[in-house]
């Protein structure tokens, strides 16, 4: 039940994130402005393709994993995501306005919460391959 939980939450939490940077990134494409994301390590406009193709191919991986598909891609996503918040929010220079620390810390903790969710969700995959 709790594995259960954790996967739907992956799923929720990495799905959510992909539509809204799929959003922030496709605004900020179509109206020329350039994206400012200091914690992530891309400035102009390559930041701007980078999560905007980065939030498609999250959104994809998402989709595949909850059809029980290409579940260790979704894994990979996850560990990429969580990887970039910790490093963008915790291991560089990052500068946090009032308030903002909270909400970057539950952004950290709920993508590795969610790594465990993609584990469970590529073991349960390949659970049903071995069935079937």
């Amino acid at each position: 039940m709790v594995k259960a939980l954790v996967r739907y939450f992956s799923f929720v939490f990495h799905g959510l994130l992909a539509i809204i940077l799929i959003a922030v990134s496709g605004v900020a494409l179509a109206s020329g402005q350039a994206l400012r994301l200091d914690m992530l390590p891309w400035t102009g406009s390559t930041l701007s393709y980078v999560v905007f193709f980065g939030a498609l191919f999250g959104f994809a991986t998402v989709v595949l994993a909850f059809r029980r598909k290409l579940s260790a891609l979704f894994f990979v996503w996850t560990l990429i995501v969580a990887v970039l918040m910790l490093k963008g929010y915790i291991f560089s220079g990052y500068y946090f306005e009032p308030g903002d620390l909270g909400l970057a810390l539950f952004q950290v903790a709920a993508s590795l919460l969610s790594i465990a969710g993609a584990w469970y969700q590529m073991r349960a995959a390949v659970e049903i391959q071995k069935r079937y």
